[in-house]
């Protein structure tokens, strides 16, 4: 009877020994695909990119002048248009309930230096009343 048992503990033993061999053999079998994929993907990579980069740095080069005429646009546009829009900003930069007297002047100024703001150069603290007497309209008549 004990004879089974230990038959049973063979077996089993050789079926563990066999199922570790099958991996450690399929282990090794894959790692050699996965070097020799890694291998070919990076002469392919090589390769490609011996092909491409000359054609793209010509491309750069040829772009560059396009793009930078562009930008210069843009940038004088933006220029003009915060000159265009300089009235209307300044009626809304001051705050109604700070600096009630300066909405829509042409003098206020709104800016931040050392942490203070610089209300105007006649009032640098803002008016002390409700009217500024040397309010003038930041709109062109």
């Amino acid at each position: 009877m004990e004879g089974w048992s230990h038959d049973w503990v063979k077996m089993f033993e050789t079926v563990a020994a066999g199922v570790e061999q099958f991996f450690l053999e399929a282990t090794k079998e894959m790692t050699e695909a996965l070097d020799a994929f890694a291998e070919f993907s990076e002469d392919v990579a090589s390769e490609l990119e011996s092909a491409i980069a000359p054609e793209l740095a010509n491309l750069d080069a040829e772009l560059d002048p396009w793009i930078e005429s562009i930008l210069q646009a843009f940038t004088g546009l933006e220029a003009t248009l915060s000159e265009a829009a300089e009235p209307v900003t300044h009626t809304l930069e001051p705050m109604l309930n700070e600096h009630p007297a300066c909405v829509g002047c042409r003098h206020y100024h709104g800016q931040m230096y050392g942490g203070n703001v610089l209300v105007c150069a006649m009032y640098p603290y803002g008016s002390e009343t409700e009217t500024c007497p040397d309010w003038e309209s930041s709109w062109k008549d």
